[in-house]
């Protein structure tokens, strides 16, 4: 939950809803998997107890395993989808908020040395966007709502440090979020590049297991 002495989005703030879209065609392309699976045990348990029409065959064991195997990915798929349906991007007059769940923070635009949006392809005819956030001190790497976004990496401006956040974008959301960003800070706006297929890279899952078990109660 936000700290008690952060402040909460101006009531005029941009609002991005980040994860509804994705939740949209996400959720029930993991209904349909699951469903297939479903499919797939009853066969198994018709199979295990001897009920079912017909001979048992290979392809059709094949066939059943291949069912369960897609209904435990859609669950798999299902958990993230629905936990980040609510997701948004808040833009106002202070900073770039991300709420996540119960979870707030925010990146004070005066803590920032740049911004910028930065695409790769994807596909033939696909793109990936992230909004590029480079700050002027430390990052906190184990920020709760943060943590995630942070990249370590060469930076394509000069001048500018290697640390940044990342804030991967939807193709229909990143026009909205460049909109609002130079709108409230044109001054600190880098522009437009293009970087390496998979740019938005993953995020240090195990570093930040590692220095959350370090640290002293």
């Amino acid at each position: 939950m936000s700290s008690p002495h952060t402040p909460s989005p101006a009531p005029d703030a941009t609002v991005i809803r980040i994860g509804r879209r994705s939740a949209m065609t996400g959720l029930p392309c993991s209904v349909l998997l699951m469903v297939i699976g479903a499919v797939g045990i009853f066969g198994v348990v018709l199979v295990a107890t001897g009920k079912q029409k017909g001979e048992s065959t290979v392809t059709g064991f094949l066939g059943l395993g291949f069912a369960v195997a897609l209904g435990v990915l859609g669950v798999i798929l299902f958990v993230p989808f629905w936990a980040n349906r609510r997701n948004r991007i808040l833009i106002d007059h202070t900073g770039l908020w991300l709420e996540k769940g119960n979870l707030r923070n925010v990146i004070p635009w005066h803590t920032l040395a740049g911004a910028a949006l930065c695409w790769s392809e994807f596909g033939r005819n696909g793109k990936t966007y992230s909004l590029e956030l480079y700050p002027t001190g430390p990052i906190d790497r184990d920020d709760p709502i943060l943590w995630g976004l942070v990249r370590d990496e060469e930076p394509f401006h000069p001048g500018l440090p290697r640390l940044r956040h990342r804030i991967p974008l939807a193709a229909p959301n990143q026009r909205p979020v460049v909109e609002a960003v130079q709108t409230y800070v044109p001054q600190i706006w880098l522009g437009e590049s293009q970087r390496p297929a998979g740019h938005i890279g993953r995020p240090d899952v195990r570093g930040h297991r590692q220095r959350t078990r370090g640290r002293t109660p």
